[in-house]
């Protein structure tokens, strides 16, 4: 079976659409020359688990968990480095690499010399994100069960709901990248990225949170990826989580229509 035959199988053509599912085997082919740029981004959760999560909670010990219970401040942070790490790397992935296709490359004016159409470079390329996403968050998960820090085999469902996480913030990674001019532009990614990875409940629960600004962390896409996350490594299910699941996906059909949109008006003037 030959590279571009896998390449197809990837994903059924009807969840992406045949012609956007072109967009992300030409993806697949490009990123054989820069595996280990894709390798490496596994590294970064683990690493901040490590550290953080092993390391420092030897120093805090047992948190307060869902329903009253305790567990390892390695447990708690764990599932939010997983929802964190999958922020960061649909961000990153729909963000940078766009803008230098974009504006630099030129690869899309090329694209739409083919029947692909604005539209589908916005569906590729997103998809082309969670694929990546779906990679690290898996073996994420796989790093957490080795290592004690899931209570049901349930958290599998870690996986999707990370998936969710990177759909959510590819979409509007990519529609804000239409908007983009120069690299200055990207300290403000930098700007809105780092309060959310330190402020929505990653690492300290939301009841320690003085009461003003628990409302201000709720409204946060992240604190929203993060309970996802828990609820399914920690065994917490309750309504909440269709919450969680209608806010994420709302975002992101948003980020998707404006991306399209900006992609149709910046490449056919």
């Amino acid at each position: 079976m030959t590279t571009r035959t896998l390449a197809l199988r990837v994903l059924p053509p009807q969840l992406v659409g045949p012609r956007a599912q072109r967009l992300i085997e030409r993806n697949m082919l490009v990123s054989k020359r820069a595996w280990m740029i894709i390798v490496s981004g596994f590294f970064e959760p683990v690493f901040y688990l490590l550290s953080l999560g092993i390391g420092m909670g030897r120093l805090v010990g047992e948190v307060a968990g869902p329903g009253g219970t305790t567990l390892s401040y390695a447990a708690f942070v764990a599932p939010a480095l997983l929802a964190a790490s999958a922020m960061n790397g649909a961000v990153f992935e729909s963000t940078i690499n766009i803008f230098i296709k974009l504006r630099y490359g030129k690869i899309y004016d090329a694209i739409l010399a083919t029947p692909l159409r604005p539209w589908d470079i916005a569906i590729g390329e997103i998809t082309w994100s969670l694929i990546r996403g779906v990679l690290y968050s898996t073996g994420f998960v796989v790093v957490m069960a080795a290592m004690g820090l899931v209570a049901t085999p349930l958290a599998i469902l870690a996986i999707p709901a990370a998936t969710l996480i990177g759909f959510a913030f590819g979409a509007v990674g990519m529609a804000a990248t239409t908007f983009m001019r120069s690299w200055q532009d990207f300290d403000l990614v930098m700007l809105f990225m780092l309060p959310l990875f330190l402020f929505s409940a990653t690492f300290y629960p939301l009841d320690v949170y003085p009461p003003a600004l628990r409302a201000l962390v709720q409204l946060s896409p992240l604190y929203h990826g993060v309970e996802l996350v828990r609820a399914f490594t920690l065994r917490s299910f309750d309504l909440g989580i269709l919450g969680h699941v209608a806010y994420l996906i709302a975002l992101g059909s948003v980020g998707l229509m404006v991306a399209g949109r900006r992609l149709r008006a910046l490449l056919n003037p």
